[in-house]
């Protein structure tokens, strides 16, 4: 049977790189080329003010004629935009008219960067500077001016951490609103001499529920998709980008009580350093020393039902930008690296960070980073060093490396020591293989990584893959994983070794022709899980009906069959600490609902239901609700709540774990922001409040006071 399993690979394997040179190779353009937007230099200085009388856009090429992607992609838009560029020696502007069908106000959620796309009308700018169609930038604005920026990767994920210096100003008229928006050519990342960059305008007006792109997209696929860009013809090379540098020192002051312990209060005096440095117009240096993330904001709590380590996604400025080429590699539970590994309860000393591009086919990054030790736990001190490197092959698709070493410095324990042992080393090794299709409906992986452990040998890696046709109406995809037992990805998140897993999917789209539906279908999935003995442990089917409403809520109802075989003891309710034996099966059904409301009501709200069978023929119950309520745009008001009733013999008994989470945010400027944030989790007996006062008195500086604390329940204390 190992056998059969080897040939399927191979079989997969082969058919992933066949479709990859067959898509890739019988296409000779890409799909949007014939749609182009001639740049010329401005003809005399812009300002930015939202009005677009500037003597510089008089007689330049207007982007216009926009075509709709949703509610459906077979018209032009019925919101008329229209689009004009310009650059000088040190920025690029756009000025775009956005014309109103409905009149009223507009709709927006905040003043606050980085909102969300889909409950906001706005307008965006996407630009692909080496025109690969997988890499780069957006930027943009909601109708009341709040900035929206972030950096693309995969050719279609826009990575909203990314933050960097440009300027905005948004116009309100009678009949239509205007964005105006210079960025510095410093701010973006791009190779000198090429005069052909891949770009598309997208507008969301709400008041209509329509996404429209100036670049047709077909509606299956996110609008950001660098597949179905357009180009930007530059009259000349863009100018050549000097040097850019950027320094931001910090001093930290604090207290810090153990009040469980009664210890006396301890001082804080910290100074450090973080530096940007581009090397060249598309290749960035970070440095930084005692770095302090004070200023990130903390963890949205969850309700903790799995057998598994959960997963925090990275929020630290100085691991994001290009976090692609380190964090992406693999798939969501085969991360080989993950950086929240590194800082995790010890400090960071000094750190550096090349990434970028250095040229139109070649990416690399290389990270390397000292934390101290920590005495009391005899944790040594840790060097992490990461190189990836990626090669772009056909149009769209690309072959990547990767190298991870967590290495214990000058660590020598002692071998009657009471304190835990650390391993000297861990090492990982990659190599991917990511297609992408030009037209976009074919996309693939198939990757390999082995780890490099003292006194772990065989069983020390890992081969996955995956194939995805994602059709206007049909999709089909099927993936699979095998991670041998011994597999160690110290500065990964692996959460599960020694398996097998396969997971087929298909899916089907029916468009009716009028009505409130706009399109509904049903998607079946099956997961099944196997030991390296190829002996069943887990399976999971379930079959999905998601109804998509002309108002752009959604519905979705599912129904599921589970089975588990336990693998370690395990405690069904991660609180009482009772377990269930290892071995043991566990069979159930259950059903469920997703409600997700219009994005364009200033009350918003969205629910899910799960009712069935659990752990040792016990029953399950799982509420969820998301309600918020907007002041446009100054104030958002948004509560989270999680209710779990788990009902189970003796000892564990009934159990109800709340997760409730209230939130407001406060933008009484584009450049004043407050937020306050609390989460009250009954499960792990803690209330965790978190406040942060945000000013940005200039583009992308910021200045934070943050106060975090946690709480006791019951009673109320520290």
């Amino acid at each position: 049977m190992k056998q059969c399993y080897k040939r399927l690979l191979v079989k997969i394997a082969s058919a992933l790189f066949l479709i990859g040179i067959v898509h890739e190779s019988s296409i000779g353009q890409k799909k949007n080329e014939a749609y182009q937007y001639h740049i010329h230099k401005a003809s005399s200085a812009i300002k930015i003010d939202g009005i677009p009388d500037d003597a510089a856009w008089k007689g330049v090429q207007v982007a216009k004629d926009f075509f709709s992607v949703l509610p459906m992609d077979t018209s032009f838009a019925k919101a008329r935009s229209e689009v004009r560029l310009a650059y000088d020696e040190h920025n690029i502007y756009m000025v775009a008219e956005c014309f109103e069908v409905v009149a009223g106000p507009n709709y927006v959620e905040s003043l606050r960067n980085d909102w969300s796309f889909t409950k906001n009308d706005n307008f965006l700018i996407l630009i692909d500077p080496f025109d690969d169609q997988t890499s780069g930038f957006a930027f943009g604005t909601n109708s009341s001016g709040a900035q929206w920026d972030g950096m693309i990767f995969g050719g279609t994920t826009v990575d909203l951490n990314w933050d960097n210096k440009w300027t905005s100003a948004v116009k309100k008229h009678s009949d239509r609103w205007t964005i105006e928006l210079s960025i510095p050519f410093k701010s973006i990342r791009y190779k000198k001499d090429i005069t052909r960059w891949g770009l598309n305008f997208v507008r969301l007006d709400l008041k209509t529920t329509e996404k429209s792109t100036w670049a047709p997209v077909p509606r299956q696929f996110a609008t950001a998709s660098l597949a179905f860009s357009g180009m930007v013809v530059w009259d000349q090379p863009p100018p050549a980008v000097g040097a850019n540098v950027s320094l931001i020192p910090y001093g930290l002051g604090g207290v810090i009580k153990n009040y469980e312990s009664n210890l006396p209060s301890k001082y804080r005096k910290d100074i450090g350093m973080d530096a940007k440095v581009a090397l060249t117009s598309s290749l960035n240096l970070d440095l930084t020393v005692n770095p302090d993330f004070s200023q990130v904001e903390v963890d949205k709590q969850i309700t903790n039902l799995s057998r598994f380590e959960l997963f925090f996604p990275e929020k630290r400025e100085f691991f994001l930008e290009n976090a692609d080429l380190f964090a992406n590699f693999g798939y969501a539970s085969i991360r080989p690296f993950f950086s929240r590994r590194i800082g995790l309860g010890v400090p960071i000393r000094f750190g550096a960070r090349l990434s970028g591009k250095l040229n139109k086919d070649w990416r690399i990054g290389a990270m390397n980073m000292q934390t101290g030790g920590v005495d009391n736990s005899g944790l040594p001190a840790q060097n992490f060093t990461v190189a990836s490197v990626q090669r772009r092959v056909f149009a769209r698709s690309n072959i990547a490396f990767i190298f991870i070493n967590k290495e214990s410095t000058n660590y020598h324990p002692a071998l009657d020591s009471l304190k835990p042992t650390y391993s000297q080393y861990n090492r990982n090794l990659g190599f991917e293989y990511n297609l992408a299709s030009q037209n976009n409906l074919w996309n693939g992986k198939m990757m390999y990584l082995k780890s490099f452990t003292p006194g772990k040998a065989g069983g020390d890696f890992v081969q996955a893959g995956h194939l995805k046709y994602a059709g206007r109406k049909t999709l089909l995809y099927w993936q699979h994983e095998y991670v041998g037992k011994n597999y160690n990805a110290e500065v990964g998140y692996v959460p599960r070794q020694g398996y097998l897993k396969v997971n087929p999917q298909v899916g089907y789209n029916f468009f009716p022709g009028g009505g409130p539906v706009l399109s509904h279908g049903p998607l079946l999935n099956y997961v099944a899980y196997f030991n390296t003995a190829l002996h069943k442990t887990d399976d999971e089917a379930s079959l999905n009906y998601l109804f998509t409403f002309r108002t752009q809520s959604t519905l979705t109802v599912f129904a599921t069959y589970d089975y588990v075989q336990l693998l370690r003891p395990f405690d069904p309710t991660n609180f009482t600490k009772d377990t269930l034996p290892r071995g043991s099966e566990h069979r159930w059904k259950a059903w469920g609902t997703n409600f997700v409301s219009k994005p364009q009501s200033v009350f918003t709200y969205g629910f899910s239901t799960l009712y069935g069978g659990y752990y040792e023929k016990g029953t399950r119950l799982s509420l969820t609700s998301d309600l918020g309520y907007r002041f446009q745009p100054y104030v958002s008001l948004a509560l989270s709540t999680s209710y779990n009733k788990i009902n189970l013999r003796q000892p564990w008994g009934n159990r109800t774990f709340w997760l409730i989470g209230p939130r407001i945010d406060v933008t009484m400027t584009n450049k004043l922001f407050f937020t306050t944030f609390v989460q009250y989790n009954n499960q792990q007996n803690n209330i965790n409040f978190n406040t942060r006062f945000q000013w940005r008195y200039k583009p992308a500086s910021d200045i934070f006071f943050v106060y975090t604390d946690n709480y006791l329940p019951s009673p109320f204390s520290v």
